[in-house]
């Protein structure tokens, strides 16, 4: 164990103890008291918050202690220009150059636009920013991204909000194999047992948000959340090896 105490995560230029995240997706429940718990129980460093809603009265900048980094988000754009756009409001407005990219196709399961999240990632980080593009674990999409000069990668679980857990997992794996970037999942991770899973895999890192904002106790859901990421990063670094049945003589 105690190689996970000195264990950090590297995104850019920056490290991080805690591999758990805090997502934007449900602004509506963004109150003091989710925002707190994911920061006191599960050790929280970042959170995500999304451009749009920054001059809005659910604009949760209000709400997040200094000391907590903000990952600026470009939910809601549909092209790369929507995107770079919303990173230079953000950077304007004094978040800095961390920005997740995240660019929709049109469609009920809203998944990523990966042409469109690799142009805006390549124009990003010429820019001076630091990119973490959100888009479906396809390895070609990958290797772009990467090539783009990517901080990070945020593959998508399964769809946004669903709580379906890992149903995109051999495509992360083939991620985790070939991309030498951190590999943090995001969208669908709806329960501890899911983070865990993850993690054990290989994943670098957690961002989740229905599973907090949808809980009735909002600290001991933060709380389990920290506990199951320690605990698939412990069993990651244990360099678990598949059981190989000894043949008989």
């Amino acid at each position: 164990m105690d190689e996970t105490n000195k264990d950090e995560l590297i995104i850019g230029t920056e490290s991080f103890s805690s591999r758990f995240f805090l997502g934007s997706g449900k602004t509506s429940r963004y109150t003091r008291e989710l925002i707190n718990s994911a920061i006191e129980y599960a050790g929280v460093e970042m959170i995500s918050v999304a451009v749009r809603m920054l001059d809005t009265p659910a604009n949760p900048l209000e709400m997040i202690p200094k000391g907590v980094k903000i990952l600026s988000n470009t939910l809601g754009a549909h092209t790369a220009e929507e995107a770079i756009a919303m990173a230079f409001t953000a950077r304007e407005k004094g978040l800095g150059n961390r920005v997740k990219v995240e660019i929709m196709n049109e469609g009920p399961y809203l998944l990523p636009d990966a042409p469109a999240t690799v142009e805006a990632t390549k124009v990003l980080v010429r820019e001076g920013f630091t990119v973490l593009p959100y888009f479906y674990p396809e390895l070609r999409t990958g290797r772009q991204l990467f090539e783009a000069g990517a901080a990070a990668l945020m593959p998508l679980a399964s769809p946004s909000g669903s709580s379906k857990g890992l149903q995109t997992r051999d495509f992360i794996e083939d991620l985790i194999r070939e991309i030498p970037l951190p590999i943090i999942v995001d969208a669908g991770i709806g329960r501890p047992s899911q983070a865990c899973e993850a993690m054990e895999l290989g994943c670098a890192g957690i961002m989740a948000n229905t599973a907090l904002a949808t809980a009735d106790d909002l600290g001991l859901m933060a709380e389990a959340f920290r506990l199951a990421i320690a605990a698939g990063r412990a069993g990651y670094l244990s360099h678990r090896h598949e059981f190989v049945p000894v043949p008989k003589p």
